[in-house]
């Protein structure tokens, strides 16, 4: 495990923001609105609101948030990265103990603009998280460790997960608040899918007549190989190659740039991945 200290203190501070705005965020809009975000947060609010229903007292949401992470922490350090997870967890605990102690602010009593708003914050706060080397914890440590580890599409347990937490709030206290909270969770995931970029994928068709050149940047930025296809173009008749590739779509702009720059002239295609099958590189978090 490396450091480097002025890498490291920016991301320090950077999830030091997103903890704080993910902590406002949940006293702010999740608990005025009485809704249930997805992952271990909202189970975590779940956990806290049947305490209260049974015993009328409300357990810290820290204490009970670290208890749930601490498989997954364990995931993070034994399959993930070791500085990963030790930012993951700075990330966990300021989160939940800035829950316990800031005090909720009352911006709006409209429960749709809560469930819109709020979802659109705690996506940008879990983006900000994983853009920084970091995770807010819980199902993001299982989500990646499947992603990497196992090749498997992680959306759907992950989704399984949160409609249980839902299904759960709906029969015990009410399925309006529980349909709130897909409005919630589907706003959150629309903007980590639009801000993080990792695990998805865009595939490349470049016409060129530099194809090894080209094959050469792919590999330099994305750690991705290509596969080069001879050709011929059906009006000019002349020989042509078509370079075939599947890159990380975090890398796509860096990568279009350094085509046009080595071809001006090449043609390229490139559109999203919807599915994939066999090995993919993932850069390996530290």
């Amino acid at each position: 495990m490396k450091f480097d200290i002025k890498k490291d203190l920016k991301t320090i501070v950077i999830i030091v923001f997103a903890a704080v705005l993910m902590a406002v965020n949940i006293k702010t809009f999740v608990r005025i609105g009485g809704l249930y975000p997805g992952g271990v947060n909202g189970l975590t609010i779940l956990i806290q609101r049947i305490v209260e229903m049974v015993t009328g007292y409300t357990p810290p949401f820290s204490i009970i948030n670290f208890t749930l992470n601490a498989i997954p922490v364990y995931i993070g350090f034994k399959y993930i990265g070791k500085k990963f997870t030790m930012f993951s967890i700075l990330m966990i605990l300021l989160s939940s103990i800035l829950t316990d102690i800031i005090p909720g602010l009352d911006v709006t009593s409209d429960i749709l603009l809560i469930s819109v708003f709020g979802g659109i914050i705690n996506g940008v706060a879990i983006s900000i998280c994983l853009l920084a080397g970091a995770t807010s914890g819980g199902s993001d440590f299982i989500s990646i460790f499947l992603s990497e580890r196992k090749g498997m599409d992680s959306f759907n347990i992950i989704l399984a997960f949160n409609a249980l937490i839902l299904l759960s709030a709906g029969a015990l206290f009410g399925w309006d608040k529980a349909l709130y909270s897909i409005i919630f969770q589907y706003a959150s995931t629309v903007v980590i899918r639009a801000l993080y970029l990792k695990f998805q994928q865009s595939t490349l068709f470049i016409v060129t007549t530099k194809p090894k050149e080209i094959c050469e940047k792919i590999y330099d930025i994305s750690r991705h190989g290509a596969t080069i296809i001879e050709g011929e173009g059906s009006f000019g008749h002349c020989e042509k190659n078509v370079v075939y590739s599947v890159i990380a779509r975090s890398d796509a702009r860096k990568v279009f740039k350094a085509i046009k720059e080595t071809d001006p002239a090449a043609f390229v295609n490139m559109v999203r991945t919807e599915k994939m099958s066999g090995y993919f590189y993932y850069k390996k978090e530290e």
